[in-house]
């Protein structure tokens, strides 16, 4: 049991620094950006360069945790480990699908007014999420959670797949605004995955009551960044054609 205990803390130190060395070069590319280009342009999109490289400098270390995980290459938390041993295939289906969404969701942003690189991209990312949200639902009442987060992660696959299937009607009928925001709104939905990581870290080192906090990040970790994005939406600039 200790060399097991031992093990489990080895990882969580390692997947520690991994997201420290992530942020840390987020921090520097923004330093770099500010040397780069003059001070007017620079203040101008600085807002916009601060926010990117903040989601990309979560969302990259934890989608890359998550497919680790799901690729046997790291150790679960227990929590995930219980769900494993019932639905073997399906939840490492799961991880795979849904860290390679959090992964491309923010690249798909980045290149969204180049077609070239967005469409094939968003097709990925939106195949990966479709799996991730699917498989989100049997996963979720496999889950020895506390029921509030159980409820929590089945109601955020449902919603991820409804906003999925907008946003694909919506670019079909060339909606391009509309599959804009539906998108937006569907990358907030995805984000929960990290704010839950955060959270339950916080929880678990600093020795907080782990359920009830659980149960109500697995509600507010997308439930907040959703509402975010559908009361002050930004200005996308999407190609057309």
């Amino acid at each position: 049991m200790a060399k097991v205990a031992a093990a489990a803390a080895t990882q969580s130190a390692l997947k520690i620094c991994f997201v420290m060395n992530s942020l840390r070069t987020s921090a520097h590319s923004i330093v770099a950006a500010m040397r780069a280009t003059s001070a007017g342009g620079f203040v101008s999109r600085a807002p916009r360069y601060l926010l990117l490289l903040l989601v990309i400098g979560l969302a990259l270390p934890t989608g890359l945790v998550a497919v680790g995980e799901g690729a046997g290459h790291l150790a679960l938390p227990f929590n995930l480990y219980v769900v494993d041993q019932r639905l073997p295939g399906v939840f490492k289906l799961h991880m795979l699908a849904s860290g390679i969404a959090l992964v491309l969701i923010p690249l798909v942003v980045w290149v969204r007014r180049d077609r070239a690189w967005h469409r094939p991209l968003g097709r990925i990312a939106a195949v990966c999420v479709l799996m991730g949200a699917l498989t989100s639902l049997p996963v979720a009442l496999a889950s020895d959670s506390v029921a509030m987060a159980r409820a929590g992660f089945l109601a955020q696959g449902l919603v991820w797949l409804a906003l999925i299937g907008a946003g694909y009607q919506a670019i079909r009928q060339r909606r391009v605004q509309d599959h804009a925001r539906l998108m937006l709104a569907m990358a907030a939905v995805a984000s929960g995955a990290i704010w839950v990581r955060l959270t339950t870290a916080v929880a678990t080192g600093w020795q907080l009551p782990f359920d009830p906090i659980y149960g109500c990040v697995a509600w507010a970790g997308w439930l907040v960044p959703l509402a975010l994005v559908v009361l002050y939406p930004p200005r996308l600039g999407m190609a057309r054609g």
